[in-house]
């Protein structure tokens, strides 16, 4: 495959495929292995991967890249074979998360900023090296309207860092996924969300050209406008298409060749639900697919409860949520395909 970052962007959204976030870092994969009781240790967290990278129809149809966390992108399977590997004869692209996470920002309580910067050119040398041809970082906008939250300078210190990073990971050779997440959490309703959501993308792409990043050779991952979980208001997937495509519209150049959308908290049929509206009224400039982790992750966690018996059905509940994200993707999904399965 074409090393131009174009080419590995454009392979990304590509005909309904989308990319699975597994980059969970050791403290999140933690808690959802307390949830189906299994102890989280390196061999479990390989295995559970492992079981995902080897559903051969999930990863060959539906899935483009995998994102990684640094363990997983340095781990082989148990018959010895890097993970990479694995990932790449399935014709997919290893990704990493680069970013350290979000920190409180000094001066403004209830605003976060994400660090990882310092050391970032040499890391990804570093992941290059190991395969990774797209790098993930995401900045963690919160919404607290009686708090002030976010601040401007939240907002602008985050999309700062997401343009700096980018810069770096084009220099690398790597494909930049710009992640400005306004989360989902509060009770704000879905006004809100699509002000603070807009504000947050005008900034980043200001901060991207003044970077001088390449947007062809670049994907936002950004969030859906929703409502706040805690508003007592449940969208409706065709609200939520709507105001997100208006968003978008407004805000996202045309140059950008796709948008793969977090799930952030949504129910698994939810994300699925919502960007299968997204596209159901398209066309649009950019493809827009799905970079999920829970959403697609939660079934097959569960099917596979840490056991080797249980591979094959954690295989095919992975491959079943793959299928239904790629058919939403094409906006060709259907609330019946989920009960035939």
């Amino acid at each position: 495959m074409s090393e131009r970052l174009e080419d590995i962007a454009a392979a990304i959204v590509a005909n309904g495929k989308g990319l699975l976030a597994a980059d969970e870092s050791s403290g999140t994969i933690k808690k959802r292995f307390d949830v189906i009781g299994v102890e989280s240790t390196a061999d479990s967290r390989r295995d559970y991967r492992e079981m995902m990278f080897r559903a051969k129809d999930a990863m060959t149809k539906y899935i483009s890249g995998v994102i990684l966390y640094d363990e997983t992108i340095r781990q082989k399977a148990a018959d010895g074979t890097p993970l990479v590997d694995i990932i790449k004869a399935s014709g997919a692209i290893p990704g990493i998360k680069v970013d350290a996470g979000a920190k409180p920002l000094a001066g403004f309580p209830g605003d976060t900023v994400t660090e990882g910067l310092d050391g970032l050119r040499e890391r990804l040398a570093d992941y290059y090296k190991l395969g990774a041809r797209f790098a993930k970082w995401r900045a963690v906008i919160d919404i607290d309207t009686g708090k002030g939250v976010p601040s401007t300078n939240s907002i602008s210190a985050n999309t700062h860092a997401l343009a700096r990073y980018a810069a770096l990971c084009q220099e690398a050779g790597i494909v930049p996924i710009v992640e400005p997440e306004v989360l989902m959490d509060g009770a704000h309703d879905i006004g809100t969300c699509y002000e603070v959501s807009k504000a947050t993308l005008i900034k980043l792409y200001d901060e991207l050209h003044a970077a001088r990043v390449v947007l062809e050779g670049t994907i936002l991952k950004p969030n859906m406008v929703l409502s706040g979980k805690t508003s007592g208001t449940v969208d409706s997937p065709e609200k939520v298409a709507e105001m997100t495509i208006k968003l978008f519209r407004e805000t996202v150049p045309a140059a950008v060749p796709g948008i793969a959308f977090l799930s952030g908290g949504q129910e698994d049929e939810e994300a699925t639900a919502n960007l299968n509206a997204i596209n159901a009224i398209g066309p649009h400039p950019w493809k827009l697919t799905f970079s999920y982790g829970r959403a697609l992750q939660a079934a097959p966690q569960k099917a596979w409860s840490g056991k080797a018996s249980n591979v094959a059905a954690g295989q095919a509940a992975f491959t079943h949520r793959a299928h239904m994200n790629y058919l939403a993707a094409l906006g060709k999904w259907k609330a019946s395909l989920e009960q035939a399965a």
